[in-house]
Parts: structure tokens; C-alpha cells; sequence
């Protein structure tokens, strides 16, 4: 049958809306890979200290690019001294905590892993000159990837302990379960610190899941390039951080991880996925109220200012552990976790389940509470897995917003 031009372009908007639009959202499984609690349920104290080294030397980073990318400081900060994080770990203990999945680079595109993180904005992973700290990982080629081009500029990203991760900046394809960002900025890593050994630190790099205005590239992160690229049907990408069936979803939601409405929350200022959370809750009453927070995959525990965190801990009983376990932290009885919850969004959340970090020593009575008080310089708080672990996170990219439901 032949059809004469008047019929084709007649029928054209027909045929365009017949086109197979982008799927509305792709599952990837992830994995949490954790090195604070040994096999006894006995907390490693050296890795919790770590720890927090790493979340102060980050948000030290992402505020310094915030500046560095607006020309303004960000309004956690304005007017205050932030104190550069400083450390005596590795990079090793650093990362004791994250959330890894796969994605795939370039032209032809090859598999590698990386922590999601939603505390920080870029990718990176290990270059084709990094060293022996990079044995155990695959390696992210420029030259054997068609879509590889260069951008001539360099990244150094510094941690808690002054160890740096270091390389090339490039452009290449970046895939997330089949969703495909073009042109997309990453680094290629000459340096890894040793704490990356395979041994210590499973995936490949990292994937950040912020905003731009974190960005020390000062480039759009992978999700966001997603969505302007029309990869995406819907700019927003869940989290389900869970001991079984941990999952993230792009492009939309999982349904079937969570139960009831979303309770939705504006970001107040985009950069890092910030909040104001209704109040941090402790023996059944609110302890603090109308609190500024980030919600960050990136950070195991529930970071708050040490007078705020004292003040919560004396409404649950807990005692001060700076002498056995590190500065900020708190212990209470084993056998009576205390009721702690978080109200976002209108919502309560119970976050007793997580709370519990693990018993100071062998044979203690004692365990290690998993909110924590560290000075960053400022007073806001970080929701870490310690929170996000009882909710599912909907992170609203297009709206600007947070959602948060109740796990099914």
C-alpha cells in the first residue's frame, strides 16, 4: 500500500505520539557496605570517629563550592568561621559506611560501581594511571571510550585526614539502568588515597545526587543531566535504605517499598538537600523544634550541634561518652533503647530501630546512641542512615521538595 505525502504529514502527530516515551522510572539494587560494628554488635570506635572526619571534611567541600560556584556564601554559613575538619585516619575509615550500586561509562559503555551518595554533586572514579590503591577496581579509560573528550582541568577532592582523591576532569556517557546522560562531567582519579583498596572501600567511585551549586566541578550531577536530557519522564529518584531490598529508583518511585502518601516538605535552599524538619523527638516529647536539616545518603549516623545533641540526650538519659567512645557521643542501657523519633513533613518517623549503633565493648551493658553532636561551624543538622533507614525518601528534583512515607 502506498500512501501519498498529504496522508504522512496528516497522520505525523498520530505516529509521534504512538513513539515509546522514556520509561517512567528504572530500579537499581544497592548494596551497604559497613565496617562500624564488628560481628559481636560491638561498635569500632576508631571507625566511628573516622566517620564523622569524613562528613565534616565533606560539607566543609560543599560549602566552600557553593561560594566558589554563586559568588555567595551559603546561608548555613553566612557570617561564621567554619572550621576546617581535621583527622588522623585514612581515608580507609573514612568511608566505613555506604550504599553502592552499578552504573555504566562511555562508548562501549563498561559496568562499575558507586556509593550514591546525596550528600555531594559529582562522579569520579578511578583513572587509568591510578595506582596500586586502585588494584581491585575497575578502571575508567578516557582513550577507550569514542565518547571521551577532555575538559583540560583538574579536581582534587581533600578528606578528614588531608589525603586527597585527584585526577582529570572529562566529559563521557554515563548510563543508570539503561537511562542515558550525554556529555556528562566526571573525574578520572590519578590519586586514590589508600583507604579506596578494594579491601576497604567495594565500589568503584562515587556518584554524587545534589545539586550543581555543590558542585567543585561546578557541572550538572548525572540525575540532573538525566532529566534535561528528556531521559526521564519525572525528575525524581527514591531511596529505600534497608538491611534487605535496598534500592534506588530513578525516574520515579518504588511503590511497593513504601505504604500510604508521601509527606512532602519544601528544600529551603538548593545546594544540599535541605529541610526544615518539624522537631528532633526523644522520650515521647519534642527535645527541638523547627530544625535546620540535609537529608544525605551519604553519612551513617544523625549529626547534630553538641549543645543541641546534649540537650536531646539529657530528655532520654543518655550518658556522655566523649571519654570511651570520641567526642559527641553518647551511650544509654542496652536493654531499654529509648523512644527517638523525627517529624518531617508533618509526619512522624521512628527511628528506634537504628538508633542502637552498637555496645561500647564485649560484654557491655552500655550502647552507642546514633545521634552524635560534632562542631561543623554551624547549627544545622545531616539525616543520615540512621534516620533514612525507617522511611522512604523521595527526592523531588523538578519541585524542589522531599517526600518522606512509611515502609511497607
Amino acid at each position: 500500500m502506498r500512501f501519498t505525502l498529504a496522508t504522512v504529514v496528516a497522520a505525523l502527530p498520530f505516529l509521534v505520539g504512538a513513539m515509546p516515551t522514556p520509561d517512567a522510572s528504572v530500579h537499581i539494587p544497592i548494596s551497604k557496605r559497613s565496617t562500624i560494628v564488628d560481628r559481636e554488635g560491638v561498635i569500632v570506635k576508631e571507625k566511628l570517629v573516622a566517620h564523622l572526619n569524613h562528613v565534616k571534611a565533606k560539607y566543609q567541600r560543599g560549602f566552600e563550592a557553593y561560594e566558589r560556584n554563586t559568588g555567595k556564601p551559603h546561608a548555613l554559613v553566612a557570617g561564621r568561621n567554619i572550621k576546617r575538619a581535621q583527622g588522623t585516619e585514612k581515608l580507609t575509615d573514612d568511608e566505613s559506611e555506604l550504599w553502592y550500586g552499578s552504573i555504566s561509562v562511555g562508548t562501549p559503555a563498561k559496568t562499575y560501581t558507586v556509593d550514591f551518595d546525596t550528600g555531594s554533586s559529582d562522579l569520579f572514579l578511578p583513572g587509568p594511571s591510578c595506582g596500586s590503591t586502585c588494584s581491585g577496581h575497575t578502571k575508567y579509560d578516557p582513550s577507550s571510550s569514542s565518547t571521551s573528550k577532555s575538559t583540560g582541568k583538574s579536581f582534587s577532592l581533600a578528606y578528614g585526614d588531608g589525603s586527597t582523591v585527584s585526577g582529570t576532569q572529562y566529559t563521557d556517557t554515563v548510563s543508570i539502568a539503561g537511562l542515558t546522560a550525554t556529555g556528562q562531567r566526571l573525574g578520572a582519579a590519578k590519586t586514590y588515597s589508600s583507604g579506596f583498596e578494594s579491601s576497604e572501600f567495594p565500589a568503584d567511585g562515587l556518584l554524587g545526587m545534589a545539586f550543581q551549586s555543590i558542585s567543585d566541578y561546578n557541572a550538572s550531577p548525572v540525575f540532573q543531566s538525566l532529566v534535561s536530557q528528556g531521559e526521564t519522564s519525572s525528575s525524581v529518584f527514591g531511596f529505600k535504605l534497608t538491611s534487605s531490598d535496598a534500592g534506588l529508583t530513578v525516574g520515579g518511585v518504588d511503590s511497593s517499598a513504601y505504604t500510604g502518601s508521601f509527606h512532602y516538605t519544601p528544600v529551603t535552599q538548593e545546594g544540599y538537600w535541605q529541610v526544615t524538619a518539624d522537631s528532633i523527638n526523644g522520650g515521647g516529647s519534642e527535645v527541638l523544634t523547627n530544625v535546620d536539616a540535609i537529608v544525605d545518603s551519604g553519612t551513617t549516623l544523625i549529626v547534630g550541634p553538641p549543645s543541641d545533641v546534649e540537650d536531646f540526650y539529657s530528655q532520654i538519659g543518655g550518658k556522655d561518652a566523649s571519654s570511651t567512645v570520641g567526642d559527641g557521643y553518647y551511650t544509654f542501657p542496652c536493654s531499654n533503647i529509648p523512644d527517638v523519633s523525627v517529624s518531617i513533613g508533618g509526619a512522624t518517623f521512628d527511628i528506634a530501630s537504628t538508633f542502637n549503633l552498637g555496645k561500647v565493648s564485649s560484654g557491655s551493658s552500655q550502647c552507642v546512641g546514633g545521634i552524635v553532636g560534632q562542631d561543623i561551624g554551624t547549627d544545622f543538622w545531616i539525616l543520615g542512615d540512621v534516620f533514612m533507614s525507617n522511611v522512604y525518601t523521595e527526592f523531588d528534583y523538578g519541585n524542589s521538595r522531599l517526600g518522606f512515607a512509611k515502609l511497607a
